[in-house]
């Protein structure tokens, strides 16, 4: 269904429409990832469930549900059948806020103790087996996929972010009044080696990206604003502000070159826009009402934005990019065999 990414422009970007829809969910999807080497997504919905798809054929490969945790926010491991996934029910009896899971013998692996509070931001990083997590009891802890111990604490005020560059060398935090610190992830007990303000914008950082060369950083507000930062000056290259979406918090997302970033408005749109030239380039309507998740194929030329329900989004080659059209009449795709659902509750 996808083709390999090449590069992009413009026309292309503009183009984008939607291929396959999944209406299946029970409810709003918190979280959605990509693998970063095989054709994979993962989504964890608030039905409990945890979804495995074959984006190059756009198909439903596999479904659990985790009807004791929940299903909250999700991140792939490095192998593409394994996923850290954070926990919504029963965290102050269990303290189990975070999971490595297995989709492939539907067993838990390993359980993470520690948060007391949701976890609202969550990162594997690209090189080894660490993963940070940072939770609404303020707290920013690092990990390692082969021990239930936390590795580290990073205690701070407000809402915590937390992102890894792409050689997986800095990590950055996110944290109150808009400071973004940077660590070195080799030495981050000695504390932060830079700090950024995000323009007089003291709305709480929801997300943070790095673009793949790790020259920018893509950051998305409580309040809706999108920021583009130079990740070695903190320099803001260019901001835009979107529809308010109360009570949903959305997701901005750069291409694979780091040339455009898309984002979900409150408004039930999609915007693109050109880094470089400061302009929007695309405003779709997203069809599926606000979508808070949202994220480009590291491999492909190809989207996924989700609301309650999932949509993969790819150029539409039957024009030329200057008049897209969206040929989703609302009807599901065919998701394929697939075997029945797993239910794990452990």
């Amino acid at each position: 269904m996808t083709a390999p990414l090449t590069e992009l422009d413009d026309d292309t970007v503009r183009s984008m429409s939607i291929a396959a829809v999944f209406s299946d969910f029970g409810g709003k999807i918190n979280s959605l990832d990509f693998h970063r080497k095989d054709d994979l997504l993962v989504t964890a919905s608030e039905d409990d469930s945890v979804r495995l798809y074959d984006i190059a054929n756009a198909k439903l490969l596999k479904t659990t549900y985790h009807k004791k945790h929940g299903a909250d926010r999700i991140c792939f491991t490095h192998h593409p059948n394994s996923f850290i996934c954070s926990s919504k029910y029963n965290l102050e009896s269990t303290g189990e806020s975070l999971r490595y899971l297995s989709m492939y013998d539907n067993r838990c692996l390993r359980y993470f103790k520690g948060h007391t509070q949701r976890v609202v931001s969550l990162c594997m990083s690209p090189i080894n087996d660490s993963f940070m997590s940072g939770s609404l009891d303020h707290s920013v802890r690092i990990w390692d996929l082969r021990v239930n111990a936390c590795q580290g604490i990073l205690r701070l005020r407000g809402r915590p972010a937390v992102a890894y560059d792409q050689q997986g060398l800095v990590f950055a935090v996110a944290m109150e009044g808009g400071a973004i610190k940077l660590f070195d992830s080799r030495s981050y007990d000695k504390g932060p080696f830079d700090t950024f303000l995000v323009g007089g914008d003291t709305a709480e950082v929801c997300d943070i990206k790095f673009s793949n060369d790790g020259k920018s950083m893509l950051l998305t507000t409580t309040n809706n604003n999108i920021y583009v930062l130079d990740a070695y000056a903190g320099e803001k290259r260019c901001g835009f502000s979107l529809e308010p979406s109360p009570g949903t918090t959305i997701e901005a997302t750069f291409t694979p070159d780091g040339k455009y970033a898309l984002a979900g408005s409150g408004g039930g749109t999609m915007h693109a826009w050109n880094i470089e030239n400061r302009n929007e380039v695309a405003c779709w309507s997203s069809h599926i009402g606000v979508p808070s998740c949202l994220k480009w194929a590291p491999r492909r030329a190809m989207f996924a934005a989700a609301s309650s329900v999932l949509t993969f989004w790819i150029p539409n080659n039957n024009g030329n990019g200057s008049n897209p059209r969206t040929e989703y009449s609302g009807a599901d795709v065919e998701p394929g065999p697939q075997s029945q659902p797993f239910v794990l509750e452990n």
